[in-house]
């Protein structure tokens, strides 16, 4: 008998103890009638409610809490899952019940990218993660240290604007969303390598494309582990392998030349002398674990910055008022300089409202990373079983009718008469970078990112659409990935104002 006709044969055979095996998972992780569960939708047998997560998952998902309520159960294949769809209760599952939930689901492409959770965004929380964010924050991320890669983030943005003044000259429209991944990742470089490594720029951008999409990827093992094998059949862990390949190679080349030149870096060190160093004064590194570190810096850092400034300008387009008061903003206080300096960002006030503003329409991690439960607990009575999945849906959040005034409206000074300027604060309403122990420890590197490029965008060029475009043609759908970016690329014209 050939192959094919063997195989087809024993399908029905495999089906039927396919279904004896998702039954016999089922039951095993049935949850116990006693707990009191938050209201959720039905489910079906066997996949529960993943059918229900759509392309876009904070988008259903907020749907779904309109009829079930900001504190939701679902069951995704055989993972119990909570989503939280209110500031009141995430106050309470971020700060209230921090260490009951502070942990990560253990998660296909997670675990692969991050080396066997060896980083500090994706691993599961314990004594090892602990002691590596710290060393992490305070040998990377201090202000100390932020503050002294502030000349390498002026000179790509200066270099950024001589770029779309050439495009500008020859009247060629400028593909932003291009440009900016492009400036961010180059600042990346210099500040994670010590260079720009332009020999494999364009390689690096499209590797780091493919890893936001895995990170956010369905992988089946994920949700029904007896039949993880499917994986392969789909093609998504060929491309998991693939990835990671990519990636270590690279890692390993920047690493590789780091070593050769360690003695002769005791100042004005980059990332990866610091971990090095470290690695061999206090030998508390792995390599892994550097390699790990790397990835957040890259995938935490370059796309989450230049999303958040293309999200920017595509609302500034939309709305040419709040485009014409932000540029007259930063035009009026830098003057005749030429460009925008870190140092003038502070008194930017209306230009911060609009990142803020930016940020509670188009949160770069619209559902923040998801944490799993260390132990049973309760919020408003209801049971939050241990190894349960919490999701945080900030976009949900974002635009709660409850809190904010025409929450879908793109209007950045209902935060002029805030007391308060800073993210999340005590009301949880905005939370863009997460809150507790999970908070994104590059917050204030990616905001002195973000605000720099936007200021000087403002600043040095008026912005019009490609002829035959009006302001209603801008296409606002999003792209799934970890960093979720514009789907179409924002393709502007420039011109030069100073």
């Amino acid at each position: 008998m050939a192959l094919p006709d063997m195989i087809a044969s024993l399908q029905p055979f495999l089906l039927v103890l396919l279904l004896l095996l998702l039954l016999l998972i089922a039951r095993r992780n049935k949850i116990s009638p006693s707990l009191k569960l938050p209201p959720g939708p039905p489910k079906l047998p066997l996949i529960g409610n993943l059918h229900q997560l759509g392309s876009l998952p904070w988008r259903s998902l907020s749907r779904l809490s309109q009829q079930y309520g900001p504190l939701m159960y679902l069951k995704l294949g055989s993972r119990p899952t909570i989503v939280v769809s209110s500031a009141n209760i995430a106050r309470e599952i971020l700060k209230t019940h921090d260490l009951e939930s502070c942990s990560r689901p253990s998660l296909t492409s997670y675990a692969k990218l991050s080396y066997g959770s060896s980083d500090i965004a994706l691993s599961a929380y314990s004594e090892k993660w602990r002691e590596l964010r710290r060393v992490f924050i305070i040998e990377l991320l201090s202000s100390k240290k932020v503050a002294s890669f502030r000349s390498i983030r002026e000179e790509e943005v200066e270099r950024t604007m001589s770029f779309i003044s050439d495009c500008s000259n020859s009247s060629l429209p400028v593909d932003l969303s291009k440009e900016l991944i492009a400036l961010t990742s180059t600042i990346t470089c210099r500040m994670a390598f010590g260079r720009t490594y332009q020999d494999v720029s364009s390689r690096l951008q499209t590797i780091l494309k493919e890893t936001v999409v895995l990170l956010a990827g369905f992988f089946i093992a994920d949700y029904l582990p007896i039949i993880g094998w499917a994986d392969w059949l789909t093609g998504m862990r060929a491309r998991l392998e693939k990835n990671f390949t990519d990636l270590d190679r690279l890692y390993q080349q920047v690493i590789d030349e780091h070593l050769n030149t360690l003695q002769q870096h005791d100042s004005g060190e980059d990332f990866v002398h610091i971990l090095l160093r470290m690695q061999k004064d206090e030998k508390s590194l792995t390599t892994d674990q550097i390699k790990a570190a790397i990835l957040d810096v890259f995938v935490g850092g370059s796309n989450t910055s230049s999303a958040t400034v293309v999200w920017s300008m595509t609302e500034l387009m939309r709305h040419p008022q709040v485009m014409k008061k932000a540029q007259e903003e930063v035009r009026s206080l830098v003057g005749g300089k030429g460009k925008v300096e870190e140092s003038d960002i502070d008194p930017l006030r209306y230009l911060k409202c609009v990142v803020k503003e930016t940020m509670r329409l188009h949160p770069v991690a619209p559902m923040l990373l998801p944490r799993t439960t260390l132990r049973h607990f309760k919020i408003d009575s209801y049971d939050v079983p241990l190894d349960s999945m919490i999701y945080i849906n900030a976009w949900a959040i974002g635009r709660d009718g409850s809190y904010w005034e025409s929450p879908e409206a793109f209007k950045p000074e209902r935060f002029m008469n805030s007391s308060d300027l800073e993210f999340a604060g005590k009301d949880f309403n905005l939370i863009p970078f997460g809150e507790g122990r999970r908070i994104c420890p590059g917050k204030n590197l990616g905001l002195k990112t973000v605000e720099i490029m936007l200021a000087n965008l403002l600043y040095s060029f008026d912005w019009e659409l490609p002829t035959g475009m009006t302001k209603e043609d801008i296409n606002m759908d999003e792209a799934l990935g970890i960093a979720v970016h514009k789907r179409h690329a924002l393709r502007l014209l420039a011109t030069r104002h100073i």
